[in-house]
């Protein structure tokens, strides 16, 4: 079985709650999209330097969580 590194990383499926579920559970919506807008720009930053695709891929994923966070109302 191939390993998802951007989707689904085994480090974070530990326990009974996604971790990313957590860190939204433990802060205000403001300060949740804070969180995802600062591993867009990580990931957008680093990719060139350290894992290429993935890391977009990466961005990627945290910028749709962003969206999706801001469609809720």
């Amino acid at each position: 079985m191939i390993q998802d590194n951007v989707n689904n990383p085994q480090h974070y499926g530990q326990g009974s709650i996604e971790c990313i579920n957590y860190i939204e559970d433990s802060m205000t919506k403001e300060e949740f999209q804070g969180y995802l807008m600062g591993n867009v720009k990580k990931y957008t930053h680093r990719w060139r330097y350290k894992n290429g695709a993935e890391d977009l891929k990466k961005a990627r994923w945290y910028l749709d969580a962003l969206i999706q966070s801001e469609e809720r109302k």
